[in-house]
């Protein structure tokens, strides 16, 4: 098993003053007393934006401060090509946290919560600062969980004409749709640029949604012959998509 991941606030050259970090607050507190790291294991520290760096634990102080030495080299990963975004409607309760998990395990770059017009769910004022706290939060807990160290964007909650704008710029843009001719896993797919996929709400994209869409450019598509939750249908196709660009080749 690969070494844990733990996310600091800067990783540059000048922060690892003689090969050494300390970590502490909760992340620390997490490396401390929940994963109970002891000296002479293996972590690796990032901020969460590409650069990381491996070391070796000297020292767990207290509950809540983990020395880490042996840090010479940091490293930074180059984002993944083609980008991938995954546009996901408002789901119900808690689900909406469980798509972007598991799509943040998967591999997915970026995440635009959605507020499509059949959506159950609207963000409004501090409610839907809360909720987009919570997404934010589980994608860093998601991203260090499966061992990123490049975390998936989380993005402010968009209006399908916010939607449509980013379609347009897309390489490649599809809506995951059941009026769809072509499954996702036959078109042709780029191997650079952005790919923007769009996941709708348990009713349905509407009429309108498709239609706007549609203008700019983007087609629907369908994953197979069932239809996925809302929660579930992002992940299942952003895996299709890996799998088909060669990311997971």
């Amino acid at each position: 098993m690969t070494a844990p991941v733990f996310v600091v606030g800067s990783l540059q050259p000048g922060d690892l003053s003689g090969g050494e970090y300390v970590l502490d607050g909760p992340e620390g507190r997490h490396a401390v007393s929940v994963r109970r790291l002891r000296a002479g294991e293996d972590v690796v520290l990032t901020d969460g934006r590409g650069r990381w760096a491996e070391g070796v634990v000297k020292s767990a102080e207290g509950r809540d401060r983990l020395v880490v030495t042996g840090l010479e080299t940091v490293h930074e990963e180059p984002p993944e090509r083609p980008r991938i975004t995954v546009v996901q409607a408002l789901p119900k309760g808690d689900r909406g946290e469980l798509a972007v998990e598991t799509m943040t395990e998967v591999g997915v770059d970026a995440i635009v919560p959605w507020a499509a017009s059949r959506c159950v769910t609207q963000w409004k004022g501090d409610r839907g600062l809360k909720a987009l706290g919570k997404w934010r939060a589980t994608a860093r807990e998601a991203g260090k969980q499966s061992r990123r160290v490049r975390f998936p964007d989380v993005a402010d909650a968009a209006t399908s004409k916010q939607v449509a704008s980013l379609l347009a710029d897309a390489e490649f843009a599809a809506v995951l749709h059941e009026s769809g001719d072509e499954p996702l896993a036959a078109t042709e797919l780029p191997t650079a640029g952005d790919i923007v996929l769009v996941v709708g709400p348990e009713g349905g994209v509407s009429p309108e949604e498709l239609a706007l869409f549609a203008e700019a450019g983007a087609k629907p598509y369908r994953l197979g012959s069932s239809v996925l939750r809302t929660s579930t249908a992002g992940t299942a196709a952003t895996a299709v998509l890996l799998a088909r660009t060669g990311r997971w080749s």
